[in-house]
């Protein structure tokens, strides 16, 4: 593939250095890049690649072009429209051509002049994509959620940590101070001693179409489905309206969705949740159609520390609206002995309503600020200190999800050790903790 070699140094030079590959149009090194006030120097410049360039990843690029010493050098994608476009874009906002397009993401992470990688594909790709960028001496900016077993996660906290790469989950209500406070709130017991975490969030779409199409033109599907089974291309069958919802390719919004509100339910928690915990719960799954993740569940979590986690994904689930005031779909509630916080994307409420102006004093708990997520990774990036949703957090909230899943998918009272990471004598549901990857990718060889 052609590419401009963008590194730190060659923003000094004069002129790129061209390599051979796909790209046929002639590379031009815009203005910009060579320097602008506007921008960071040179020196200063941290160069991005950008894996996965669908909705999700085309909203958290703009965060990444919105800051002055961030440079994306390249886009991969296996869906050739949306690489195309990527590019254009791009190439629109630096004012040139030089943004390299590469449909195997191994080019890409194999670039010595690429600091970073957001990887935002779909969720089967998250982990394969991680590891090989981190073992290619990259620092990842990752969407939600984690992996599609806890064996995925496991491989992935490895390879960062042997690494030592930087690490940042893609769930950024930790950087609104919104989320913080609840957290803060909970933890410094102004609501009392807290007892319980209520956490909803939305459920997987049932349904989807069946019947078998020619593959569009621009897919490669044998690489879209890369560690996936092989199934035959039906409708839509890899458009965002419903591979989130396929069990081949995602754990539905249990984890997908889940996340979100899960892992502030984690950060409020603190070391509560660093125990045995027992898991029963059920879950509704379609019983036609293409999409196979559990539409709706309701699951307790009861903790050794005596904390409970009831995790719902029915959001208009009456008790929810009717005690906490600016329910939506989504959302996290801290009740404790003297009373109870509740936080979405839209509000923080408590009773007493006094509560959320409580002042933390100078011995008590305080967490992570964090005021933009992209722009805390990129802190992290230079400063080399984890990210405000590194993977040792990232890896505690996924966890509760993936635990979720496996019971409500056996129907049945599951226990977890998180110091073994295991089920403790359950054969069945530690079976669960890993799948299958299709020949030629693993773990192993990530």
């Amino acid at each position: 593939m052609n590419h401009v070699q963008v590194t730190r140094r060659s923003f000094l030079k004069k002129s790129a250095a061209l390599a051979a590959g796909a790209l046929a149009a002639p590379q031009i090194v815009p203005s910009p890049v060579l320097g602008n006030p506007a921008r960071a120097a040179a020196s200063e410049r941290i160069t991005v690649g950008w894996i996965g360039t669908g909705h999700r990843g085309s909203e958290v690029i703009k965060e990444f072009l919105a800051q002055k010493e961030v440079q994306v050098v390249a886009a991969c994608d296996v869906k050739k429209w949306m690489l195309d476009a990527a590019k254009q874009r791009i190439d629109k906002h630096y004012g040139g051509n030089a943004c390299s397009a590469y449909k195997d993401f191994r080019e890409l992470v194999a670039r010595k002049d690429i600091d970073a990688v957001l990887v935002a594909s779909t969720d089967h790709w998250h982990v394969l994509h991680s590891i090989n960028a981190a073992r290619s001496g990259k620092d990842v900016y990752m969407e939600k959620p984690m992996g599609l077993s806890m064996a995925e996660c496991q491989a992935l906290r490895q390879a960062f940590k042997k690494g030592k790469r930087i690490f940042q989950f893609g769930t950024q209500q930790r950087s609104d101070g919104k989320f913080r406070l609840a957290c803060e709130l909970a933890r410094n017991e102004k609501i009392g001693k807290l007892h319980t975490i209520n956490v909803w969030s939305p459920g997987s779409a049932s349904g989807g179409p069946t019947n078998v199409v020619s593959v569009p033109e621009g897919l490669d599907y044998d690489f879209w489905l890369g560690p996936a089974s092989f199934k035959p291309h039906t409708q839509d069958r890899s458009s965002n309206q419903w591979w989130w919802f396929i069990s081949d390719y995602a754990l539905g919004f249990i984890a997908g969705w889940g996340i979100h509100p899960m892992d502030i339910a984690s950060w409020g928690a603190g070391d509560k949740i660093d125990c045995p915990v027992e898991i029963e719960g059920k879950g509704d799954f379609p019983k036609a159609g293409l999409c196979d993740t559990a539409t709706n569940w309701r699951i307790a979590m009861k903790f050794a520390s005596g904390l409970t986690i009831n995790f719902d994904g029915d959001p208009k689930r009456e008790e929810w609206s009717e005690r906490y005031p600016g329910h939506q779909s989504h959302g996290t509630a801290f009740e404790g002995a003297e009373g109870w916080v509740h936080v979405n994307r839209s509000v923080i409420n408590s009773k007493p309503e006094g509560l959320i102006r409580s002042k933390i004093g100078a011995e008590g708990v305080r967490l992570y600020r964090s005021d933009n997520h992209v722009r805390n990774f990129l802190d992290s990036v230079k400063s080399r200190k984890p990210a405000v949703c590194d993977l040792d957090e990232a890896f505690r909230s996924e966890m509760l999800c993936q635990i979720s899943e496996i019971a409500i998918r056996l129907g049945r009272k599951v226990r977890w050790d998180p110091k073994t990471e295991s089920f403790p004598g359950d054969e069945e549901a530690n079976r669960r903790l890993s799948r299958p990857m299709r020949s030629p990718w693993s773990l192993a060889t990530a």
